[in-house]
């Protein structure tokens, strides 16, 4: 530790540490704009000089080391006519536009002009004019005349979301931040370039001139999304969801958040939105009441239940629902007879359940692994944030190691991460690459490997199992496509031994914000019933089908397929916030999404997170936990006496928390070899994860958007349907 003295005050920091980070430490603010606790450090703004004692002239906290014994004055005449210069230098070219500018009310520049800038300038040259850039649906480079050229966002883009897509060109007052040649922003991260942006030079697209930032009330959420679970403010005026931006937890996601989980708000103000329940009649939709609607379907499953039996009564139900929706479902099968509940659409295996399956980790500790190994999955696409943890751990030396289709990874550099060893084969082919990896492991340490491979381990295998078998901190991370393939039991079995043998943690990416929650409240078939697979399948002999907050074309391995196994049940019952599910529904049910009611979520690692409603619910639009619990008081049903979720969240888990005991990845399965014949496992691309981002235009009209085979135009078969 080095000892500074700081305006006056001892101050202990770490040996190479900056003046700033003394300065934060110390709790005192030294003004800047290019520095960012995140970001390298660049020292071109030159806002932060201080007054080094013994220094020829003042010096950039940011970029000064300390030393002992250092004395430092942030607040010297010489320090504050400094930064006072600097100001006046920042703001030649700056435009008087400020009444206007839609970053008013939360800029830095204006800020600091307060406290540092001059009553007058006595600069009297014309400003320089700095021409407007189209970079796509999220971004606007509307006013770049505004850009103090910080180079945060450039810095952002090489650091942290791995691809260089802004850069400057010329130099001087002709300097410029700018695509290449007119290309868009394309990076699924690239919101948090709007954050940190000190100026109004990068300002949302979306979001743009709607509010003033001090009309909004800030919210606190969580995004409903991927399995990272990212903290959110959301951002309300006038009951409406105005924007979404990210709150800060260094365990989850740090200070970022994903475009999707950014941008997806846009559909919950969309046209379609269900907000008045629906029958239909003779072919029709008609609005009615909540009470037509919830008898409707009581007496439907009575009778259904009175003539086929509870065992022609299915539920499926969305990973993306809440802790207490997922609960009440699961209850109201049950309690109905009918063990035929699943949240697991996309899979294509559905063995017994032996544990809940999560990250094997926590999320803060993929920052710090040394070598991981990725089997199965887009990292990049379905897990922006966990993919930029793991961009920083091999930016610091870690060695990534990849077994996936190419599908999934086109190049070396499609997930914009430096990758060590990969081996870029078929999903059919996933077992025998991952059984050459575990007889490669098994050579080197002398154990028997559970699988003997077809061929004798090549090159790549023998390269990451030298590579897991080196280091200290390990990982091994099966993706989306790993959990949802034909034999993603043995893909677990040689994940595990491999672990086992290299010392690394084994866990799944999870796909759904709240898939680990789906397992603990044990949303599937517990008792011979049918899992998802053969609910859609063909002679399942469902008779009533209830689907919670899923549409099953978009969300299942069946796809369109579905819709005629669906099609053929005497009712379907579809509670969505949206017109989903239109061609084969009998009743739409219209439920809250996340921002309009209180619920739990369980990301990947096991961490329970709590949010409450930030707006009030649109029309008629009831909370999904509260429809199922009137909807079992109407059959009669005991044990639904709930007032409320945290009622609900009690009788989960360990009394509303996982149980410590709960999060496993063992298996009893046993590695066997593919027998090459699986359809390739069904993954969902990033702008069509979930019914939410499915509907935001802006999210649609991305290159992710655009590229992806699965894409479809939602909301031209739902007017169609309504018509």
């Amino acid at each position: 530790m080095i000892e500074i003295e700081l305006d006056g005050k001892k101050v202990e920091v770490t040996e190479g540490s900056m003046v700033m980070h003394a300065a934060d430490k110390a709790g005192t603010y030294i003004p800047h704009f290019c520095y960012h606790k995140k970001l390298s450090i660049a020292a071109n703004c030159r806002m932060c000089l201080v007054d080094v004692e013994k220094a020829p002239k003042p010096m950039p906290a940011c970029a000064t080391p300390v030393t002992q014994g250092m004395i430092v004055r942030t607040k010297s005449e010489k320090a504050i006519k400094a930064q006072q210069s600097v100001m006046e230098f920042l703001l030649i070219n700056h435009p008087l536009d400020c009444p206007i500018c839609d970053q008013g009310g939360e800029c830095q520049l204006q800020d600091l002009a307060v406290g540092y800038g001059g009553s007058s300038s006595r600069y009297e040259e014309e400003k320089r004019v700095v021409f407007h850039k189209d970079v796509g649906p999220l971004i606007s480079m509307e006013e770049m005349s505004r850009c103090i050229h910080c180079t945060r966002c450039v810095r952002f883009g090489q650091e942290v979301a791995g691809v260089m897509e802004l850069g400057m060109s010329n130099r001087g007052e002709h300097s410029e931040i700018e695509t290449f040649v007119g290309d868009s922003v394309d990076s699924e991260l690239s919101g948090n370039m709007i954050d940190i942006c000190p100026v109004g030079a990068l300002t949302s697209k979306p979001f743009r001139y709607s509010a003033r930032t001090w009309e909004l009330s800030r919210r606190k959420s969580v995004s409903p999304h991927d399995s990272t679970g990212a903290n959110l403010i959301v951002q309300v005026k006038n009951n409406r969801v105005m924007r979404v931006v990210p709150l800060e937890n260094e365990d989850v996601n740090e200070c970022w958040i994903a475009d999707r989980d950014r941008f997806s708000y846009e559909a919950l103000n969309g046209t379609e939105r269900l907000t008045q329940p629906m029958l239909k009649q003779g072919g029709q939709w008609q609005q009615v009441d909540w009470q037509t609607a919830l008898e409707y379907v009581a007496n439907g499953l009575k009778q259904i239940k009175a003539d086929h039996g509870a065992q022609s009564i299915g539920t499926l139900v969305s990973p993306h629902s809440t802790l207490e929706e997922l609960q009440l479902a699961t209850m109201l099968t049950r309690e109905l007879g009918s063990d035929n509940i699943d949240y697991r659409l996309r899979n294509a295996e559905f063995t017994a359940p032996e544990g809940v399956r999560w990250l094997g980790t926590s999320i803060a500790s993929l920052t710090q692994v040394q070598r991981v190994l990725v089997v199965g999955s887009n990292l990049r696409k379905e897990h922006p944030l966990f993919a930029q943890r793991i961009r920083q751990a091999v930016r610091k030396g870690a060695a990534l190691s990849v077994i996936t289709s190419a599908s999934l990874m086109a190049t070396r550099d499609s997930w914009a991460i430096d990758v060590a060893q990969s081996s870029i084969v078929e999903a059919d082919q996933w077992i025998e690459a991952l059984a050459a990896v575990a007889a490669a492991v098994g050579q080197a340490t002398g154990a028997a490997a559970p699988l003997a491979p077809k061929n004798a381990p090549d090159a790549a295998a023998q390269a990451i199992a030298a590579s897991l078998l080196s280091g200290e901190r390990k990982a091994i991370l099966l993706g989306n496509a790993a959990a949802h393939h034909a034999q993603a039991g043995s893909l677990l079995a040689l994940a595990n031994w491999i672990g086992a043998q290299t010392g690394a943690t084994v866990g799944y990416l999870t796909e759904a914000a709240n898939t680990v929650g789906a397992q603990i409240v044990g949303a599937f078939p517990k008792n011979g019933g049918l899992d998802a697979g053969r609910m859609l399948a063909a002679g399942s002999g469902l008779k009533a089908v209830l689907l919670l907050n899923n549409e099953p074309v978009f969300d299942s391995a069946a796809g369109k397929a579905a819709a005629d196994v669906i099609g053929n049940a005497q009712m379907v019952v579809t509670l969505s916030p949206f017109k989903a599910n239109l061609e084969f529904s009998d009743v739409l049910l219209p439920i809250a999404p996340f921002t309009e009611t209180p619920g739990t979520f369980v990301n990947a690692e096991g961490r329970l997170q709590g949010f409450h409603a930030v707006v009030k619910p649109q029309g008629e639009t009831r909370p999904a936990w509260k429809v199922l619990r009137v909807l079992a008081n109407l059959l009669g049903l005991p044990g639904f006496a709930f007032e409320s979720t945290a009622e609900v969240l009690a009788t989960i888990g360990d009394k509303g928390a996982v149980p410590a005991n709960a999060l496993s990845n063992a298996t009893s399965a046993n590695a066997a070899a593919s027998n090459g014949a699986a359809a390739a496992p069904v993954v969902a691309s990033i702008y069509q994860l979930d019914s939410i981002v499915r509907r935001a235009p802006s999210l649609q009209l991305t290159a992710d958007a655009r590229n992806a085979s699965t894409g479809s135009n939602v909301t031209a078969r739902a007017e169609e349907a309504l018509a």
